[in-house]
This record gives structure tokens, sequence and C-alpha cells, in this order.
């Protein structure tokens, strides 16, 4: 715990953690003061970011960037789970399917987008593993086509086929859930020596055990979690406010405040020529919530919702995420990357939050 104490006692940015229990007395006490909590779960997830930061390098630093980049995207999704299994059970299949392509288009267009930017400022060049990059494109692209299909076959219903959506979502989900365990076999076991981060190395700097990181990385999770549901009940009523259309909240705020942290030690890792773990937290948790999260919370529908819930989105969601992944693609396939690589991902990103904060979705 020495280290935990040294960390709190000089890095000021954690001093901020004091708003933690003032965001949840404030919201036990006066759960309609939405500005307030607004307010107070910014401020209280920005030093909960900083601690996964810290936790997380020092656990990089010693399994890889690979592993480290799966660690903290599998930890970082779990904010996203939580808020989706509530809406789930409260049987708000449309705002559990908004949060799914919203995570999605913001961890493969702005995190990644902004690493690259981030990074590049600072470095002229810089250098990424491709095949790792390659096989996390790979992994999304093939969810993403998995996703399209229900979508694509909605045609098809009005021809006395009314379950079509849902069988085939349920097999679908089977069948992602499967190909995500063997691209973690593959990676992890088999063929992890192609796997390995280009980056230098940084052992160095990893100042926190293993078991203090990996406590730290828990239970700070946990909060960043609570925190962000607080944020998504405020940010709701904070949105009509400032004029912000309900697609635009689901597909562009709520994702990214889910994200806060994982956006934080991304950045982070790109300014200190990390690439490969910025790409692992961002491609690798775009895939892990397409292959992984998404097909859990069908399955999780039939225990859990007032009935089962199709993969069968909103046409323009899925062409939107279609098109974030062909991007990612197209950009990670050399191996190098500069600053204007980063302005290229983002100027997609920014052209679909302009059509969503314009063009709502319809019901």
């Amino acid at each position: 715990m020495r280290p935990l104490l040294l960390e709190l006692r000089h890095n000021r940015v954690l001093w901020l953690l004091v708003f933690v229990p003032v965001l949840f007395c404030v919201s036990a006490l006066k759960p309609q003061s939405h500005g307030a909590l607004f307010v107070l779960s910014i401020l209280a997830i920005v030093p909960l970011a900083a601690l996964l930061n810290v936790a997380t390098e020092s656990i990089v630093a010693r399994t890889g960037s690979t592993l480290g980049g799966l660690l903290n995207a599998t930890l970082g999704n779990l904010t996203e789970m939580i808020i989706a299994l509530a809406a789930l059970s409260a049987g708000q299949f449309i705002l559990v399917k908004a949060s799914i392509a919203g995570v999605i288009i913001t961890k493969t267009l702005f995190m990644l987008g902004m690493s690259l930017l981030l990074g590049g400022l600072k470095h002229h060049v810089q250098n990424y593993n491709r095949d790792n990059a390659r096989v996390q494109e790979s992994l999304l692209f093939l969810a993403t086509t998995a996703l399209l299909i229900p979508s694509a076959m909605v045609d098809f219903e009005s021809l006395e086929l009314p379950k079509l959506a849902e069988n085939l979502s349920l097999c679908l989900s089977l069948f992602l859930i499967a190909v995500y365990s063997l691209g973690l076999f593959f990676t992890l076991k088999t063929h992890q020596e192609f796997f390995g981060s280009v980056e230098h190395d940084a052992a160095e700097e990893a100042v926190w055990p293993m078991a203090t990181a990996l406590v730290v990385l828990g239970v700070v999770t946990v909060f960043v979690a609570l925190v962000s549901e607080l944020f998504v009940e405020s940010v709701q009523h904070a949105a009509a406010t400032f004029g912000m259309t309900p697609a635009f909240v689901g597909f562009i705020i709520v994702p990214l405040v889910g994200g806060v942290a994982e956006m934080t030690i991304a950045f982070t890792a790109a300014r200190r020529d990390r690439l490969d773990l910025s790409i692992g937290i961002s491609l690798g948790g775009a895939s892990q919530i397409a292959l992984f999260v998404a097909p859990v919370l069908v399955l999780a529908s039939y225990a859990i919702g007032p009935g089962p819930m199709d993969l069968q989105f909103w046409p323009a969601a899925v062409v939107m995420m279609l098109i974030a992944t062909m991007t990612s693609i197209l950009v990670m396939n050399s191996g190098r990357s500069a600053w204007f690589v980063g302005v290229l991902v983002l100027n997609v990103y920014f052209i679909f939050a302009m059509a969503l904060y314009l063009l709502p979705p319809p019901r």
C-alpha cells in the first residue's frame, strides 16, 4: 500500500478523489439535483481515471502491451456492461443497442484517432505491431458483419418469419463468443510471439507491485462504473438544456464519459510512444464489445430482460459501425503513424457526431 499512498500524496490530480464521496452523498440526499450531479460526476471521474492510468502502466510493464491492453479494455468495458445490464433489466433495448454501437464507434474512431494525434504531435513517426492491429481489425470486421446480418434480413420477417431476428441473433451470439475465445487463444497462447510490443521497454517506470496494481484496477473500475451510471442519469436532463438529441447522447456523450478512464490511459501511452498499448485498448476494446459484450447482453436478456433482445440495429448505426471498422483497417495497415493520420480518423468521427446532433434516429 505504500506506493499507493505515495502516489496519493504527490499526484495533485488524485486529490480530486474527495469529490467521489461528495457525489454519492448528493445523489442520496438530492437525487433531483441533476446539474450538480453532472458537474460532480466529471470531477469524480477525472481522478479515478488517473489512478487507473498509474495502475495499468505498472501491469503493462510486467505483462507487455498485448496482455496489458486486453486487461485494461476488459476492465474499461465493465462500465459499459454494467450500464447496459441495468438498461436491459428495465427493457430499454433501444438504449442498450445505441450504447453498443456508440462504444464501438467511439473506441474505433475517437479513441484511436486522438491517440494517433497526441502521440504524433510529440513523436515525428511512431511504429506499432502491425500483426496485432490486423488481428483486432479482422475480429472487429467479422463482428460488424455479424451485426449487419439481422438488420439486413429484416425485410424477410414479413414472409411469415416473425422470429427470424430473435433466432438469428441467438445463434450469432454463440458464434461470436466462440470466435472471441479462439482469438484470445491465438494471440495469448499459440502465436503470442507475433504480438509483442515494438515500443521501448518501460519496466523501470513500474513503481507498484503487481498485487497492488490489480487490486486498485478492480476497485477503481467499480467506482468508475458507479460514477458513470450517475453521470448517465444526469446527462439526459443536461442534454435537454443544451439542445442535444437522444441519438447524440446515446451514441456520443455516454460512450465518451463511460470510456474516460480508458481514454486517459490510451492517450498517455501514445504520448509516451507506447502506441501498441493505445491500439490494444481502442481496437481491442471495440472488438471485445462487438464479439463478447453484445452477445452476452443478448443471452442475458433471456434471464433478466422482459423479453429476448435481438441484434437488429438501426440501419444508420450499422453503416456507421461498418465505416468506422473500414477506416481503422485503412489507416492501420502500414505499421507506422504520424499526427495527420489521427486527424483523418477524428474527422470521420466528427462527421458522425454532427449528423447525430442534427438528425436523431427515428424510433
